[in-house]
């Protein structure tokens, strides 16, 4: 077999070139042609080749480091080389790798090109370098070798694991070095299982109940039995409050109280009380399903891909997406818009700070972004809402939430797995890629992480992905399956082990597709790599499925039978790997029994620095991170691919400007649509979350309802992302978050359809430090909108259109951004009215109906202020505000109408001609009209004395606004 080396540099100057490996029984008229027609662009490039073992043509191209993927590592580019090579004809290319040269002709000095390259250029965990700071041609060669090295041939083998009589000592010991994440108890439960089978598990057995029992499949927090307690604070004493804060009062309780799980006591409970009648599945499925209309159902599901985004970020991120599209495929849906949002670090936090194995807040986020835009882009699915969140406590965690909406006929997912039906996996190969990953996301990062763990990391392939979406799209009109779910969490093990639980499973790993030989049998069973799902398929549906999908280029096997026995049954070439009931595999185990305890903070003090600059302090508001204009993000995702796309990211007259929601026509043939908004303010759960989750799902309703959804046919997705639940203070914070969905789910009469936690958001250092995440909450909200075309936007219109402020203004900056720029916080966190919340979105959304409003924009970070500048510089129009109108509880001063971010609060713009209409859809709600729309493109603003306090330029705040990157 020889072997080729192709080179490809720029037309242009420039310092990065492309390198390829190929090797197989080639000719060198094969080679040419591989150059030629597929490595390079003559209109851009230069290309040349040589045999690997000839003298290099470019002897001295050093310094420079030549980065290329470790052996194992999913290589998109190389593998699209192969197929193309087939397509033109050639068949004897057998391997090509891919390898990026980065010249740095200014680095001489090998110690600083290494630690540049380390902490700039490339990824250890999934990468490997060739460093030269002099010409080093046999180094070279020897790299490229190593790339091109065949695995040695291995024989597979299934080990026993002495567990039976192992002490409860070594019980522990084998579950941490396996990264079983099983608890001692669960460890016990299986001793015991084994000892009545009188055998020792096989390495296999152990995998296949640690995936299937960890917290990210099983939810054991979720569903364990929870002693609540409080150290201070009182039950409430007004019925009427308790009344409409129910999960609130039981937990505050003299007695404390005791949860029966958060997930049925709360989440569950809540939906089944709000009875919804557009509901059609929820907490069952891949995703939450509702009815759109009489002939088609919409599904939502939005997952999140943390701990691998904190070690690998672009493949992290990039498997987050395809794994939460493949969830709504796992429903038997087209996939037809995306949502990300991010949390991160300070992006401009001191390298010092950094704990050791923690990659910068800088690099996380460039290389997340990057993974969501390269997935979501080429599945050609738009990204039309998100968040971006900046914290010192996401430094070492951070959250990458993804989500996916779906379209398909009503009633057209098959659930029923019947005995006899064979069990096919669809789509991409099998690899080491994602060993433990279900594991691993159970538990802490530490400052090893990426050493014991390595193999947790995932790179994504969308375009297979999304040849899978068509041939299964197509397989579910033919009617080709009786059931489908995805290889996500646990792989093949949790796949099939799911869908045989009601039936068993028989399965030869020895028949799975592999990427590459030398793969152990349990490795095969529990590999998380991506791309892949598993159908059920009757017998006589077979041989047409795998013809559907070999004409469609999609890789296709059948891999075993479900049976009739209870057992999950594996083996590889007929030696058995897992043989166990499939009651005990998904009902044994014990239920957790755990303590929340609660302890309120105390009010803080007011601080009054800074309050009489409100112009400096709105500039330095529009600048923070968290505000700041994400355009830099979002202009690189595609959010018009399909063409259904209403409402975009960005919107105004510049179409640069912060929409509150995006907006889909998922039929061409009809009008109505579907809204997508989201909540999430991490700043409140640090004081109280059971008020963040009230908060939380108030600014997702808030979101949908200004953009013109319809809050009655609304559903809410949870997506709680925690630290350690093993303590109690963690948990308490916990519990109080899912009473606060609960009571909030009760008031909006509006349902939970899916969610996902995310827990042990941690990092301990060497030393046993250990920092949490900041408390966080996600609530993605899906609404239907009658008429597309009555969908508005935030940016003002037109100059002489009234503005009203609808909601309450209260004394509430606890947790406010203002007081990171401002120095004013008064520790009172935002409380929702859920007497009135409600009564106030009914309302608006009534007003907007009937074509009253002309723009909308609701309050959130930086409050009023922030809000109508944020108006203004959208429509590029100017605006005069007199907060002596502002609708509030109590008197209140200039700063705290201005920064307070009271929940339910609307900035409306509304014609003179409407003006009447609008006021009499509001009467008796809290609202008053507090300014106008200015062609004069200033922000003026009156304070209670009359006197204007703030007086600025609109494209002056923009800039500011738009300035951090």
């Amino acid at each position: 077999m020889s072997s080729y080396l192709v080179t490809v540099r720029p037309l242009e100057a420039n310092t990065h070139e492309r390198l390829y490996l190929l090797a197989g029984e080639l000719t060198a008229a094969d080679v040419e042609r591989l150059t030629t027609e597929l490595l390079h662009d003559p209109v851009a490039h230069t290309a040349h080749w040589q045999e690997l073992n000839s003298s290099f043509a470019d002897s001295a191209p050093a310094p420079c480091v030549e980065i290329a993927f470790r052996p194992g590592v999913t290589d998109n580019e190389a593998e699209t080389i192969l197929t193309g090579a087939r397509h033109i004809g050639i068949k004897r290319l057998v391997q090509a790798k891919t390898i990026r040269r980065i010249r740095l002709p200014h680095q001489t000095n090998l110690a600083d090109l290494q630690a540049y390259a380390y902490d700039e250029l490339l990824n250890d965990l999934i990468e490997t370098a060739y460093i030269a700071s002099v010409p080093d041609d046999q180094g070279r060669r020897s790299f490229y070798q190593h790339l091109l090295e065949i695995p040695a041939p291995h024989t597979p083998s299934i080990t026993r694991v002495p567990l039976r009589d192992a002490s409860d000592a070594e019980l522990e010991r084998i579950s941490r070095e396996g990264i079983l994440a099983l608890t001692l108890p669960e460890m016990q439960a299986i001793r015991e299982y084994f000892t009545i089978e009188q055998r020792d598990p096989t390495d296999g057995e152990l995998e296949t109940i640690a995936q299937t029992w960890s917290e990210h499949c099983r939810h054991k927090t979720f569903r364990a039995r929870i002693s609540y307690r409080q150290t201070s604070g009182e039950p409430p004493a007004d019925r009427a409050f308790a009344a409409l804060h129910p999960a609130l009062a039981e937990l505050e309780a003299a007695d404390g109280a005791v949860i029966d799980g958060l997930l049925k006591h709360y989440l569950m409970r809540a939906t089944e009380a709000v009875r919804n009648p557009a509901l059609l599945s929820a907490f069952v499925d891949n995703a939450g399903i509702v009815a759109f209309d009489d002939d088609f159902e919409i599904s939502f599901k939005v997952e999140t891909h943390n701990h691998p985004s904190a070690l690998e970020p672009f493949g992290g991120a990039n498997t987050g997406v395809g794994g939460v599209v493949r969830d709504v495929l796992g429903v038997s849906a087209k996939p037809i818009a995306i949502t990300d949002v991010l949390c991160f670090g300070p992006a401009d936090l001191p390298e010092e700070r950094l704990s050791p194995g923690v990659l910068h807040p800088r690099r996380i986020r460039a290389g997340v972004v990057a993974g969501v835009r390269d997935y979501g882009n080429k599945l050609g699915i738009p990204n039309i809402n998100g968040a971006i969140l900046y914290d010192e406590g996401y430094v070492a965690n951070p959250l990458v939430f993804c989500g996916t909406v779906g379209i398909a006929p009503r009633g057209s997912h098959p659930r029923g797995v019947q005995p006899g039906d064979a069990i096919v996996v669809i789509g991409g190969r099998t690899g080491r890629d994602g060993i433990h990953g279900a594991t691993f996301s159970s538990v802490e990062l530490t400052h090893d992480t990426a050493e014991t763990v390595g193999a947790a990391v995932q790179i994504g392939d969308p375009v297979t992905e999304k040849t899978v979406i068509d041939v299964l799209l197509q397989a579910r009109e033919l009617g080709l399956y009786s059931a489908i779910t995805d290889c996500g969490a646990g792989g093949l093990s949790s796949a099939v082990g799911e869908m045989g639980e009601e039936t068993g499973a028989q399965v030869e790993l020895r028949d799975v597709p592999l990427k590459y030989a030398g793969l152990q049998p349990w490795e095969i069973w529990i590999s998380e790599a991506q791309e892949r799902m598993v159908v059920a398929v009757a017998p006589d549906n077979v041989q047409r499925l795998l013809e559907l999908c070999a004409g469609e280029d999609v890789e296709a096997t059948v891999i075993g039978v479900f049976t009739d026995d209870g057992y999950l049954n594996v083996r590889y070439a007929g030696q058995p790997l897992v043989d166990i009931a499939m009651e005990f595999l998904h009902s044994g185990g014990q239920r957790l029994e755990l303590q929340a305890t609660w302890t309120a903070q105390a009010p803080q003090t007011a601080e009054a620095s800074a309050r009489s600059d409100h112009g400096a302090t709105l500039a330095a508001l529009l600048a923070h991170p968290i505000i700041a204009s994400k355009e830099n993000v979002v202009r690189t995702y595609d959010h018009e691919v399909q063409g259904s796309t209403i409402l975009k990211p960005l919107v105004g007259v510049g179409e640069d400007g912060p929409g509150d929601a995006g907006a889909l026509q998922p039929r061409i043939d009809s009008l109505r649509g579907i809204v997508l908004g989201c909540g999430i303010n991490p700043r409140y759960g640090k004081i109280d979350p059971y008020w963040m989750a009230l908060a939380v799902v108030d600014e997702a309703m808030r979101n949908v309802v200004a953009a013109g959804g319809d809050p009655s046919q609304t559903w809410i997705l949870d997506n709680f992302c925690w630290g350690d639940p093993k303590l109690p203070d963690r948990l308490a914070g916990l519990v109080r978050a899912a009473a606060g969905c609960h009571d909030a789910a009760l008031a909006y009469k509006t349902p939970f359809i899916s969610g996902k936690d995310s827990l042990n958001n941690e990092y301990r250092d060497a030393q046993g430090n250990r920092v949490a995440i900041p408390p966080t909450l996600l609530i993605s909200a899906m609404a239907l909108v009658p008429d597309v075309l009555k969908t508005i936007s935030m940016d003002a219109k037109a100059a002489g259109n009234s503005l009203y402020l609808v909601g309450t203004t209260k004394a509430e900056l606890g947790g406010a951004l203002v007081a990171e720029v401002g120095g004013l916080d008064n520790g009172r966190v935002p409380q929702v009215d859920l007497a009135m919340a409600p009564r106030i979105l009914t309302a608006l959304h009534s007003a907007i109906a009937a074509g009253q409003v002309r723009a909308c924009h609701d309050l959130s970070e930086g409050g009023l202020g922030v809000a109508a500048a944020e108006m203004a510089f959208a429509g590029e129009l100017g605006m005069a505000l007199d907060l002596r109108a502002v609708p509030a509880a109590e008197a209140l001063d200039d700063a705290t109408i201005l920064w307070s971010e009271s929940p339910t609060r609307f900035l409306v713009e509304v014609a003179p001609a409407h003006s009447g209409a609008f006021e009499r859809s509001l009467a008796e709600l809290p609202f008053a009209r507090v300014g106008a729309i200015t062609a004069t493109p200033s922000l003026v603003v009156s304070g209670q004395s009359g006197v204007t306090i703030i007086e600025a330029d609109v494209m002056d705040l923009k800039t500011a606004w738009q300035t951090y990157r």
